[in-house]
């Protein structure tokens, strides 16, 4: 940019902007690819289980089993359906979040100035700047008169740094953050005074935008469930292929039909492929994004909540995460030491001194202010004063002295209605104060220790000072006013409601919270101890930077505070802990957190005060901004994993029986106990609908108590195969003996596979009952909560008598009548297998915890 265009004071022509707009295009950000319904459904249908559920149901069509290939089908369009409808309502809601329309500028064009849409500045536009407005683009200062800016979003800092115009070339290599910089950037806002800045960049070449670009290049993490899911199906992909060649073999040689084997055979193989699973985890995950999403939290991968329970570290930001954003008044301070926390005021802090230093402190401000450490100091003074002699009241501002380099300081004079003098009242930095008032030495050092103290406990320091004028004439700089000490004002960004809380529950429940912050030191440690967290070291960004990766993955491993950290530094951090191991969760709502977002684990944006592109870059979004809510999230995802378990291991354990009854006639020649019919029934009646249950049941005791999963830790682990295959082999030896002693015992063949089929079906439903909790009592099986339980009970005993008593039904079944004793003998095979598994589970219970 040449000097002569950069001091142009008629901007470009409508000609300049129209053919610059054309060759770096509209000034927005990078945006993902919407995702369609669409794309959705072609992301479901890749998912292994649920292709695995429709091929099931395609070769039951191909065998002419209508019936069975029609229930297998609409058991997969349900899942689909689902899944689609939840992630289309979730990109719906984000799409609502976020705010279409691109900010206003008002830019200088053929030597007039003009408002436009944000979109259309380009790179040469003379930008006039006030307070409220949001910047549209990086650029450079022409002018500034006690300007102020907000770089939070990009920075993390929540204090506004000044800017002023260089005295000489700006270097070309600048970045955001720091006081007394030339350089303004997009996505910022002016809190206090104007400006004129002639744009260098827009659109990806901004500061902002190249966080949106950066953001491309990284790979979200694969949900580990489906790789672990992956393998199970691969195992039982195995499993059924041994059954069902057994079950082959075994019919033809000694049946001698192989056309009927080879269909008996591929009918017991299906039977064995668990197309439950597709069914089961795609529920659970779709219903516990529709739980969580009761508590104000959104999931934009429902994977993702299953994921958050499993979290090791929890990476938060202190601006507008932990905190509110939103500056307070937390302490007053006089010159003779006396303080005042206006939470814990009382009749002792009464005196008027800090009275008249409220008063003084909003008189030093805008009388409209937009600063926020302002309206914070105006909130104070209202409060304090309850109205009487309020800083707003019958006065007019006479004159004002703004900051200057070379003196940190404002000054508000004040004409009062019936005063003949004039209020003059200064706020700046404690040192520029204490030179206002010529303060001696002594009490110099009393304001620096004070101030010191101050800042230790993170506070933001003002020093307020109070004079009388004569209205004759107003001297041309603050220093020639008589000041007087009023005192010293500490400001703060307040944590939110409840941190504390849900920060001791996160460390009950093993998982250690690191703040990662571009706030300064001393302010991070103060609110990491009001928070609760562990502050046993603290890094800055610079020892970030100048860290080797081995080096850096050593430090974060025990540090739990970082300060002054860039956003190139957050991602760093990130990666370092992931290659120690960590299952790491990271939340944040500037788009200085958007690559740290989408490189963890488990990405948390804020939804309320969060940026579009924090939000697009995470997993996860608070819609409320409430810290608590992903304690909340971090429950329901413990206890997802451990009902996924829970069902998993039922579903294991009753294809167990399956197989055995299946072969059970064909290796001793007995009567068929099970075909086709049969089978269909227990897979796509009883098992899956049993199977929901488990996504009701409440979460454990020790949820929140026990520390996360070892992050190689399987979903179904070796125990649990052992305790499945435990379950199964006990309810299939029970089922057989009673079905051998039917028949031996004179019943006909339909009778005692009438007798067998309903003694398999109570232990089915026994083995619901002992695999609602890895740990409760046995009482605990009949009376734990849970409202599902009845209905699906009462399901399965109405579907289980229509077949029994309905001749159409019985006579497809091939089902004979039972009496009242053959159903009593089924009730205690069903109250024999829940007891001996219930005596049995103390044992297997510690194998089976995490």
């Amino acid at each position: 940019m040449s000097g002569t265009e950069a001091t142009r004071p008629a901007g470009l022509s409508e000609a300049e902007a129209r053919a610059r707009l054309e060759e770096d295009g509209a000034n927005e950000l990078p945006r993902p690819e919407r995702r369609s319904p669409l794309r959705i459904i072609m992301e479901v249908l890749r998912e292994p289980m649920l292709v695995l559920l429709l091929c099931g149901g395609l070769v039951y069509l191909v065998l002419g089993d209508l019936r069975e290939a029609l229930i297998l089908l609409v058991f997969g369009a349900m899942s689909i359906v689902i899944t689609v409808v939840q992630e289309t309502r979730t990109e719906r809601v984000l799409e609502a979040l976020r705010d279409l329309s691109s900010p206003r500028a008002l830019v200088v064009r053929d030597g007039a100035r003009r408002r436009i849409a944000g979109r259309e500045v380009v790179r040469g536009d003379l930008l006039v700047l006030g307070e409220g407005d949001r910047i549209p683009a990086d650029a450079a200062l022409v002018d500034a008169r006690d300007l102020q800016i907000d770089e939070s979003l990009l920075t993390g800092e929540s204090v506004p740094v000044r800017k002023q115009v260089a005295d000489k070339a700006a270097s070309a290599d600048h970045r955001p953050g720091g006081e007394d910089q030339p350089f303004v950037y997009s996505g910022s806002l002016v809190v206090r005074g104007e400006g004129l800045a002639l744009v260098e960049a827009t659109g990806p070449r901004s500061e902002i935008g190249k966080i949106g670009l950066s953001l491309r290049g990284l790979q979200a993490e694969p949900p580990r469930l489906q790789q672990q899911t992956a393998r199970l199906v691969r195992l039982c992909f195995l499993g059924g292929a041994v059954v069902s060649l057994a079950a082959i073999v075994l019919y033809g040689v000694l049946r001698g039909d192989w056309l009927q084997a080879l269909l008996a055979g591929i009918a017991i193989g299906m039977a064995m492929l668990p197309e439950e699973f597709g069914v089961v985890l795609t529920v659970f995950m779709a219903m516990g994004a529709w739980r969580i999403s009761q508590a104000r939290v959104l999931t934009r991968r429902a994977a993702a909540i299953e994921v958050l329970g499993s979290a090791t570290v929890l990476c938060t930001d202190k601006t507008g995460t932990l905190t509110q954003n939103q500056m307070s008044v937390a302490e007053l301070r006089l010159l003779d030491g006396a303080r005042m926390r206006p939470e814990t005021a009382g009749r002792d802090d009464a005196r008027p001194e800090f009275a008249e230093l409220a008063r003084c402190g909003a008189l030093a401000s805008s009388p409209e202010p937009f600063d926020p450490m302002e309206k914070a100091l105006h909130l104070f003074a209202h409060a304090v004063l309850r109205g009487d002699d309020a800083p707003d009241g019958e006065r007019t501002l006479a004159r004002g002295y703004g900051l200057r380099p070379e003196l940190l300081a404002m000054t508000q004079v004040w004409r009062i209605a019936g005063r003949a003098d004039l209020l003059a009242c200064a706020k700046g930095a404690p040192e520029a104060i204490a030179r206002l008032c010529r303060m001696n030495a002594a009490d110099q050092e009393s304001v620096r220790d004070a101030a010191s103290a101050m800042a230790k406990d993170g506070l933001r320091v003002l020093g307020v000072a109070v004079t009388v004028c004569d209205d004759a004439s107003l001297p041309p700089s603050q220093e020639a006013f008589a000041f007087r000490f009023a005192g010293l004002v500490g400001l703060a960004d307040p944590l939110r409601p409840h941190v504390p809380e849900a920060v001791g529950e996160c460390r009950a429940a093993g998982i250690r919270v690191v703040m990662i912050t571009g706030d300064y030191p001393a302010t991070a440690v103060a609110i990491a101890n009001q928070a609760g967290l562990d502050v046993r070291d603290v890094m800055t960004g610079d020892q970030v930077r100048l860290a080797d990766d081995s080096e850096l993955a050593g430090r974060v491993g025990h540090v739990n505070v970082f300060a002054r950290v860039l956003p190139e530094q957050k991602l760093r951090i990130v990666q370092a802990m992931k290659l120690n191991g960590e299952i790491v969760a990271m939340t944040g709502d500037g788009v200085n957190d958007a690559p740290s977002l989408k490189a963890a684990h488990i990405g948390i944006a804020m939804g309320g005060r969060g940026t579009d592109v924090a939000r697009e870059a995470s997993a996860i979004v608070l819609l409320d901004d409430d810290f608590g809510s992903i304690v909340s999230a971090i429950r329901l995802g413990r206890r997802i994993y451990d009902n996924l378990r829970k069902a998993m291991a039922f579903i294991f354990a009753v294809h167990v029986p399956i197989a055995g009854l299946a072969l059970l006639p064909l290796v001793f020649g007995l009567p068929l106990i099970l075909s086709p019919v049969h089978i269909a029934f227990l897979e796509l009646i009883i098992d899956p609908v049993c199977a929901l249950v488990f996504e009701a049941e409440r979460g454990e005791r020790d949820a929140m108590t026990r520390p996360p999963r070892r992050p190689d830790s399987e979903l179904f682990s070796w125990a649990l195969v052992g305790w499945s295959v435990l379950q199964g082999a006990l309810a299939f030896a029970l089922t057989a003996i009673i079905f051998v002693g039917a028949l031996r015992s004179g019943l006909v063949a339909d009778e005692a596979r009438a007798l067998a089929f309903v003694t398999l079906v109570v232990c089915i439903v026994a083995l619901v009952l002992v695999n609602r909790s890895f740990s409760a009592s046995f009482a605990s099986a009949f009376f734990r909560p849970n409202p599902a339980l009845i209905w699906i009970f009462a399901g399965v005993a109405l579907v289980l008598a229509t077949a029994l008593l309905w001749p159409p039904a019985s006579s497809l079944f091939r089902f004979g009548p039972l009496h009242a004793d053959d159903l009593m003998i089924t009730l205690g095979a069903g109250l024999l297998v829940l007891t001996v598994l219930e005596l049995l589970k103390p044992i297997w219970a510690r194998r089976l915890r995490f």
